[in-house]
């Protein structure tokens, strides 16, 4: 894995979403503005909460990379972000897999449990609690925190969670939801 992890892009594209396989894929007649819109928010709302981790991530593994804190970061405000993204994205997968993807998987493939995004789930967490455990070593005392070995751990699982919080956002954009659901489906999604 290289030194830098890729950045946020500010404004993704989530338009050119479509089915994981290519072959599969058929001409469907081109979405008004209001019906993408309509579509896509899901993509949308999930990518609203994926940039909040990647936000989050960016500054932990940019202050880990360089050992330089932003203006009114300490140590321990930085310990206490890194264990509330360990938190956050638990909540955020546990609800995915307990409410959204036991939805989506009766049409969309993708969100079945042995399907990719479960298995990145699976290895995000196993990121998620070597990195707590660090942290949590470090705010007890019973560890220094050192940045090459807070880099390290995030080293161990940072790819995976970008390509997943990437994928899960282009596997909810308009192109693709509208191959499994109506727009009145979409509509009666709670979530």
């Amino acid at each position: 894995m290289t030194d830098a992890l890729p950045q946020q892009n500010p404004m993704p594209v989530l338009e050119k979403a479509g089915p994981a396989d290519p072959e599969k894929a058929e001409e469907l007649p081109k979405l008004s503005t209001d019906e993408f819109r309509q579509y896509n928010r899901l993509a949308v709302m999930m990518d609203a909460y994926h940039n909040h981790f990647r936000h989050t991530w960016n500054m932990l593994y940019c202050i880990a990379s360089t050992g330089q804190r932003p203006a009114g970061v300490s140590l321990r405000g930085m310990i206490h972000t890194g264990l509330q993204l360990c938190h956050q994205l638990t909540i955020h997968h546990t609800i995915e897999e307990q409410h959204i993807f036991p939805e989506l998987s009766t049409r969309m493939p993708g969100f079945k449990d042995d399907e990719v995004l479960i298995g990145q789930h699976e290895q995000i967490h196993e990121g998620l609690e070597a990195l707590e455990a660090y942290l949590r070593a470090c705010q007890s005392g019973e560890k220094e925190l050192r940045m090459e070995e807070l880099k390290g751990v995030m080293d161990g699982f940072g790819k995976v969670l970008w390509e997943h919080l990437d994928e899960e956002v282009r596997m909810l954009g308009a192109e693709n939801v509208r191959r499994y659901w109506s727009l009145d489906d979409v509509r009666r999604m709670e979530w």
